[in-house]
């Protein structure tokens, strides 16, 4: 027995010296597509870093980050943390009703109130003496559908009242009930362009217009894994990114004035990217307008939006002339003034309780 211990020791020992040079000659790796995040990289020592203690918190980050098989071995941690410790999450993500969900929670109060006041820092600037007609509507995450069940989960009645009392200046549009868990991608937060026309035509209603919902519906060949893949490190299923198109969209003439160029409705080259969702507008951009030139009328939607905006808007464009969509996530709303006249316009403030709940992204 005493001589087994011996060889088994030996050959812990022996792996863990391996992994640890391994670890010293690997080239870093700059991003995880996996997590589709930025990895940490060896920090600069300098005498201040040293004496602040900075310098070995970045180290640590960067081992973690740099660490050999790294994916290989969180997939194991996850593995052992569902079917042998019996854990209802990892990473803070959970399985129910087959989708993969970010638990969200507690409710940050202050958070929710410091996004409504950034929307009414918006509306004193620009819209309160403008003739425009102001709307707000909140997303909810997929934790609302699985909430009831054994799960921590948000008060969403209190963030949405909590959130309506910070945004008294527009007319509230309840969206909960034309969404269910279905609704959303299984690996991903975000809801799937297909399924929400129900949700798009509620919106048109409330602000006063008509859509054309005749579209025809396109598969992307590849697979798509979404956020929540990577971050549980489970061997979810791969599922498909479908979207709407028709005559409008075909027409539209969409302009980025982030980079200052015309892009498509629908980013073929994003779509073969790290993050597929980005196929709808080119993803993460602070300024975008939508022209429909095919348009018998001359109104124009101006939208506050997070990441959601992205795949709603092409729904939305029949009913309008021009649809701007603005992220103060990435342009502070200061400079908007620069780009949009606000006069007599539609004005939609649309963010998921993901971001209200953790607003400190919000310019």
């Amino acid at each position: 027995m005493k001589h087994k211990n011996i060889i088994v020791s030996t050959v812990m020992i022996l792996f863990f010296l391996i992994l640890s040079l391994f670890a010293w000659i690997k080239p870093q790796d700059s991003f995880s597509r996996s997590e589709r995040r930025k990895l940490s990289q060896l920090p600069k020592m300098s005498f201040e870093n040293l004496i602040n203690a900075k310098y070995m918190n970045d180290f640590e980050d960067y081992t973690l980050d740099q660490f050999p098989l790294r994916d290989e071995f969180r997939a194991l941690k996850a593995q052992v943390s569902f079917n042998v410790l019996r854990r209802m999450d990892n990473n803070d993500i959970y399985i129910s009703q087959g989708h993969a969900v970010k638990m969200e929670y507690p409710l940050n109060e202050n958070s929710v109130k410091r996004a409504g006041q950034r929307f009414s820092y918006v509306y004193d600037k620009y819209l309160k003496d403008s003739g425009s007609k102001v709307y707000v509507s909140v997303i909810p995450d997929k934790n609302y559908f699985t909430a009831g069940k054994d799960r921590l989960s948000l008060d969403y009645d209190k963030l949405v009242s909590d959130f309506k009392a910070e945004t008294e200046f527009g007319q509230y549009i309840d969206i909960f009930d034309c969404l269910q868990i279905d609704d959303y991608y299984r690996t991903d937060t975000h809801w799937r362009q297909e399924r929400i026309l129900p949700l798009a035509e509620r919106l048109a209603k409330a602000m006063g217009t008509e859509l054309n919902i005749n579209f025809t519906e396109k598969t992307l060949d590849r697979d798509f894994y979404g956020v929540y893949y990577g971050q549980s490190a489970l061997p979810l299923a791969g599922e498909k990114i479908k979207y709407l198109t028709n005559q409008v969209l075909d027409k539209a003439k969409v302009f980025d004035f982030q980079n200052n160029r015309e892009i498509p409705v629908y980013d073929m080259e994003k779509a073969e990217g790290k993050d597929p969702y980005e196929i709808f507008l080119s993803g993460p951009l602070s300024l975008v307008t939508m022209e429909n030139t095919l348009s018998s009328n001359d109104r124009e939607l101006i939208i506050f939006r997070d990441s959601f905006g992205s795949s709603l808007a092409p729904l939305l464009l029949s009913g309008y002339g021009k649809i701007t969509l603005v992220d103060i996530r990435y342009i502070h709303p200061d400079m908007i003034g620069k780009y949009i006249d606000f006069s007599n316009k539609d004005v939609l403030f649309l963010y998921s309780t993901s971001v209200l709940n953790n607003s400190e992204t919000i310019k």
